[in-house]
């Protein structure tokens, strides 16, 4: 058995490991380069292996860096089943078109350039095609459930509490009559994050494969009260200084956690004046990411989200508004008065948040809040580490903004945490793989855990390390364990069961209802609903081509 670091090794995005075994090939994710990763001898399209002959991937959350080379896996041959969390499969079916639309638009306009200056045509990395071949050979599956794979194979997701369906993943693979565990830590969340439940620790691992991103330090704040906090005195201050208020987010996840803590603040006058400024959520992902998080509350919700959500929606209040097309993003810098905008992409590599920093970057009563990791390449990181002017859509920006950087809102857990996180396994495992982050946070966090006693590897992109015991000479050979028995038998009886029905009957009866009542107010409401309705079956429509 071996194992090889296709991505993530020695830096944070395109995580990708190839486990080989018995003439077979797992995947454990498929992630998307990002920023400097992109300049690895990989690029941003090509895989050390043959992906036809990869026989399963094991997804462990929807975040692009992690599941974003799906479609061009299976674009470049792959077949196997794509196996993940339930909540994971249906951000996948809003991540992954996202991401086909954004390489075909990028592909039209470089295009456009080239076939200006007579060069040869490029392709779309993926299509929405692709995308749609991608989703059907995704099936979800439930945390703590044991799935057999094959004979050799067994599997278990585990509640990672990084985003909404994100797992750490335990694997049993048995070969030449001996099984061995490996631990993936997907990435790991924070204990009190609001809306997930809290991070769930690994019992035992032969081998583990676990993230990096804050080896090097550890979070100002633990408690989600110490987070609502600071997040309130952020805000009182930007209200206090009278400008916009932006906030470049993570569509799945963050975006969630702002507008719970918003709604919150309001609930509880936490913030004043904060009920009267509107709020903007200018991300057509975002808003979908939000409707899958509406209805994923079952299995993955913590208590105290599970109680709001009895009372309606936890991310809905009177002054949010959720701008879908592009005129009305247009219409946000063009609206008079203070407003909060909260806007993809996260880094602001890409996505409507770099026109709103083009139109407030410069404004001295403006505030951009950063409440999350920037990777090093990026336009965040850039703004975060201070930089006095930055090039938008080829104009220079001057950063008369103030900025704010807010670390206590990392889905990703400290130094400490993943400390506990890989002490939790016992007996030790017999070797550490550090990946998924930044050389000087993986090398401290490698220093950390081997003064514990760990044995300790950092591999580089690329590596490929047969997995032995990592006994010394003369030491008895580690017993083999025993994988758990599966509460389903074969990725075949993996089913989803469809309410597509019954929610059209929802909408039916609504509309029936709503129909009667002559008012203008109602008029409008059913205006918006034909027009939502008309353009959700056109999205359909497309995707079933």
């Amino acid at each position: 058995m071996k194992i090889k670091f296709c991505g993530a090794a020695k830096m944070v995005t395109g995580s990708c490991h190839l486990i080989e075994y018995a003439n077979k090939k797992l995947l454990v994710d498929c992630g998307m380069r990002q920023g400097q990763d992109t300049k690895t001898e990989l690029g941003e399209d090509s895989f050390p292996f043959d992906a036809a002959s990869v026989d399963a991937v094991l997804l462990t959350h929807a975040h692009i860096d992690h599941s974003g080379l799906l479609p061009l896996l299976v674009k470049k041959g792959f077949s196997g089943d794509i196996i993940t969390t339930e909540a994971t499969s249906q951000l996948c079916t809003i991540m992954l078109p996202d991401s086909a639309n954004i390489q075909e638009y990028d592909a039209q306009l470089e295009n456009k350039k080239r076939q200006r200056a007579g060069k040869k045509l490029i392709e779309p990395l993926y299509t929405m095609q692709d995308v749609n071949n991608t989703l059907k050979l995704i099936k979800g599956v439930k945390y703590d459930e044991t799935v057999k794979l094959s004979d050799e194979v067994t599997v278990r997701f585990k509640d990672a509490g990084h985003l909404l369906g994100s797992a750490s993943v335990e694997i049993w693979i048995t070969e030449d009559g001996a099984t061995k565990t490996l631990a993936f830590s997907g990435d790991i969340g924070r204990a009190e994050r609001p809306i997930i439940c809290d991070p769930k620790f690994i019992e035992q691992a032969d081998y583990v494969i676990m993230e990096s991103t804050y080896g090097d330090r550890n979070h100002e704040a633990g408690t989600n009260d110490e987070k609502e906090a600071q997040l309130a005195s952020v805000l009182r201050s930007a209200i206090a200084r009278g400008g916009n208020i932006v906030i470049p987010s993570f569509a799945i996840g963050r975006t969630q956690e702002l507008l719970y803590y918003i709604k919150r603040f309001i609930a509880n006058n936490t913030v004043k004046g904060l009920e009267k400024i509107p709020v903007y959520v200018d991300s057509p992902l975002g808003i979908e990411a939000t409707r899958v998080y509406e209805r994923s509350a079952d299995g993955y919700y913590d208590e105290e989200a599970m109680e709001l959500r009895r009372e309606g929606s936890p991310f809905d209040f009177e002054t949010v508004n959720f701008t879908r097309t592009a005129d009305e993003s247009k219409l946000i810098n063009v609206t008079p008065g203070q407003k909060i905008i909260i806007a993809s992409s996260g880094m602001c590599d890409a996505g409507r948040i770099r026109h709103h920093l083009k139109h407030n970057l410069y404004q001295k009563n403006a505030t951009v809040i950063f409440a999350g990791y920037q990777a090093v390449g990026t336009l965040g990181r850039l703004l975060v580490d201070g930089a006095e002017k930055v090039k938008l859509f080829g104009e220079e920006i001057r950063v008369n903004a103030v900025i704010e950087h807010l670390s206590v809102f990392s889905g990703h857990a400290g130094r400490n945490e993943l400390v506990d996180w890989v002490s939790a396994i016992t007996p030790k495992p017999d070797r550490v793989f550090l990946v998924h982050g930044e050389e000087e946070a993986l090398d401290m966090l490698a220093e950390a855990i081997r003064s514990l006693g760990y044995n300790v590897t950092v591999p580089n992109l690329l590596d490929e390390v047969v997995l032995t015991d990592g006994r010394k000479d003369g030491e008895p050979e580690a017993p083999s364990v025993q994988a758990p028995a599966a509460d389903v038998e074969s990725v075949e009886e993996l089913t989803h069961e469809y309410k597509l029905v019954e929610q059209m009957e929802r909408i039916l009866k609504l509309a029936e209802e709503m129909s009667f009542k002559k008012s203008p107010d109602v008029s409008l409401k059913l205006d918006i609903m034909e027009n939502d309705l008309a353009a959700f079956a056109d999205k359909w429509e497309k995707m079933f081509e």
